[in-house]
């Protein structure tokens, strides 16, 4: 009979509906106190991650860069998310897996709007720009490659002397209009005027700002590429000279006579990257404003962050993308604005 009654038990149990089993797991809960004790530490960890997220910008700059590095490859933090609820199914420890929904609640309102779809039709003007890598064995190939892009307007940096004479000969039938200086430059298909190199504290060029008279009317664009920054065993993230560049780009775009903005370059840092404050605080990412996921861009082989970057003041984003990989470190990428 106690058989018989066991196997009926079972059976039912594997008949049951959904409601019967989330009212069973209820029971379990309320009478197994485990449930509650164990992954105190699961839920811990899952706290502190929400935190790092949530107050990044309060995380000290004092040691090796921390704050700037965390906030540089933040978006990554959320991978800890799903191994933190796998850990807890493991563990079968419902505080965990309740303290897991504060971290996943964070990073979503932190980058969820990146991963809809904003890009919209229309539009006048598309610009690219691209790192190309002073020691790109195809200056020539990378050249037609971000032509193809069909940008009117395309910025390069890293250039290398003796690769530049290579990149005008490629670009001059598709570009009438182009200004170099130093070790960046800007294609046109529209006039060039008031070309000057900007000063961002290194001593030699590399930043630039131009006049492009589009049909829509004239637009201010800047050239720009940032110090790199360096992970040292040492000294940990060194990004002083970096952070100088752009407070200095950031004076210089203030300063600006023409409303219409357009700023192109590699930053050598992420828009959640505080040290880019200056620049960041008055102008708008085209990729966060009107693209479609995070768009990083390099490193090219693995993208793990977009530190190259396309940002507007004065005009609207409508599309934002990257394009293919060419012989560069770097994604090249591209975006459509309205004049």
């Amino acid at each position: 009979m106690a058989q018989a009654f066991g196997n009926g038990d079972a059976e039912e149990s594997a008949h049951a509906g959904p409601g019967t089993r989330l009212r069973r797991l209820g029971e379990r809960l309320r009478n197994d106190r485990g449930y509650w004790r164990r992954g105190i530490v699961l839920a811990t960890l899952a706290i502190l991650l929400a935190l790092v997220m949530l107050l990044h910008a309060q995380i000290p700059n004092t040691i090796g860069n921390l704050g700037s590095l965390t906030e540089t490859f933040l978006p990554w933090l959320g991978l800890f998310v799903p191994v933190l609820l796998v850990l807890g199914f493991v563990r079968k420890s419902a505080t965990a897996l309740i303290a897991v929904l504060v971290p996943a609640i964070v990073w979503l309102n932190l980058f969820g709007g990146l991963l809809t779809d904003k890009q919209k039709s229309g539009g006048d003007l598309t610009v690219a720009t691209h790192n190309v890598n002073a020691d790109n064995p195809d200056p020539a190939g990378t050249a037609r490659a971000v032509a193809a892009s069909g940008a009117q307007v395309v910025a390069l940096e890293e250039l290398a002397s003796d690769a530049l004479p290579t990149y005008e000969k490629t670009l001059a039938s598709a570009y009438p209009y182009h200004a170099v200086k130093g070790t960046v430059g800007l294609w046109s298909k529209y006039p060039l005027s008031d070309t000057q190199p900007v000063d961002i504290k290194l001593g030699w060029t590399r930043a630039l700002r131009t006049t492009v008279a589009t049909p829509e009317g004239k637009v201010a664009v800047y050239v720009a590429h940032m110090p790199s920054v360096r992970v040292k065993l040492d000294s940990g993230f060194t990004a002083s000279q970096r952070d100088e560049s752009a407070d200095a780009l950031g004076e210089a775009i203030a300063d600006e006579q023409l409303g219409r903005i357009i700023l192109l370059g590699d930053l050598n840092g992420t828009m959640n990257d505080r040290a880019l404050n200056a620049v960041t605080s008055q102008m708008r990412s085209t990729q966060g404003a009107a693209g479609s996921g995070f768009g990083f861009s390099w490193p090219a082989a693995f993208p793990m962050a977009r530190i190259d970057q396309i940002m507007v003041k004065g005009v609207e984003p409508v599309s934002s993308w990257t394009l293919s990989r060419t012989d560069s470190d770097h994604l090249p990428i591209a975006a459509r604005v309205q004049i």
